[in-house]
C-alpha cells in the first residue's frame, strides 16, 4: 500500500481493491472514490489473543480498516509526519504514533526488558514509553507521526548513534538499543548538563528522531 507525503503533515495512500490498511481512527482527512471506513475492535493485525496482548501490554490504540477503491488523506493533530518503508524488516514504534499502516504488515508486540535486561526496563520509566512497544514487519509502508519533524540516522556496525529517550520516535533494521548513563557528581547536586541518560542504538538499520522532546 504506497503512502505519498504531501505536506510534511499530511499523507495519502492508493486504496486498491481486496487491498486494506489500518489508521489512527478519526485521521481521515478527506478521500475520493468508493472508500469504506470501520473501525477496528481488535486495535490492528492478529485475532483475540493479539488483541489480548497489546491492551495488557498497553499498547492498543484505536484504529480503523480502510477498504474500497480510491484516495485517502490521513493528518491528525498537526503533526508531522514520516513516511517510512520496510523491506521485509521490523519497525519498532510506539502505537500511538501510528497514523496509518500497510494491511499486510505483521503487527506485534516487543517487551523492552528483553532487549538491555534491566536497563531496557528503565529505558521504559526514563522515556515514559512503558515496557513494550509496537512492532510491525514484512513489506509495506508505515507512516508515522512526530512533534516538528523528523529526521533519520543510520545506524551502521561500526558507529553507533546516540539520541535523547524524549525525542526517540522509531527504528528499523537489525538495531539494538539500550539505555545508557553518565551520572556524575554534578548530577546529583543539580549542576548536570540535563543529558544524563540516552538511547544508545547499534547494529545495522536507521533510527527516527523528532526535533522535540514532547511526547505526543
Amino acid at each position: 500500500m504506497p503512502f505519498r507525503e504531501i505536506t510534511a503533515k499530511m499523507v495519502e495512500a492508493q486504496v486498491q481493491p481486496g487491498q486494506r490498511l489500518f489508521s489512527q481512527r478519526g485521521a481521515m482527512i478527506a478521500y475520493k472514490g468508493d472508500v469504506r471506513f470501520t473501525p477496528n475492535m481488535q486495535g490492528g493485525q492478529g485475532g483475540l489473543m493479539s488483541m489480548i496482548g497489546r491492551r495488557v501490554a498497553n499498547e492498543a490504540t484505536p484504529l480503523m480498516t480502510v477498504e474500497g477503491q480510491g484516495t485517502v488523506m490521513f493528518g491528525h493533530g498537526g503533526h508531522h509526519v514520516e513516511v517510512i518503508e520496510l523491506d521485509g524488516d521490523t519497525l519498532c514504534v510506539e502505537a500511538d504514533r501510528l497514523l496509518a499502516f500497510d494491511g499486510t504488515l505483521e503487527q506485534g508486540t516487543l517487551f523492552l526488558g528483553s532487549d538491555g535486561g534491566v536497563m531496557g526496563m528503565v529505558r521504559g520509566q526514563v522515556t515514559g514509553q512503558g515496557l513494550f512497544t509496537t512492532t510491525l514487519k514484512g513489506k509495506g509502508a508505515v507512516a508515522v507521526m512526530a512533534h516538528g519533524g523528523i529526521i533519520r540516522l543510520p545506524v551502521t556496525p561500526d558507529r553507533p548513534v546516540h539520541v535523547d529517550p524524549q525525542a526517540y520516535v522509531a527504528h528499523h533494521g537489525d538495531v539494538r538499543n539500550k539505555l545508557s548513563t553518565a551520572l556524575g557528581w554534578r548530577d546529583m547536586v543539580g549542576r548536570g548538563s540535563g543529558e544524563a541518560f540516552q538511547l544508545e542504538l547499534s547494529g545495522n538499520g536507521a533510527v527516527f528522531v523528532q526535533a522535540s522532546e514532547e511526547k505526543l
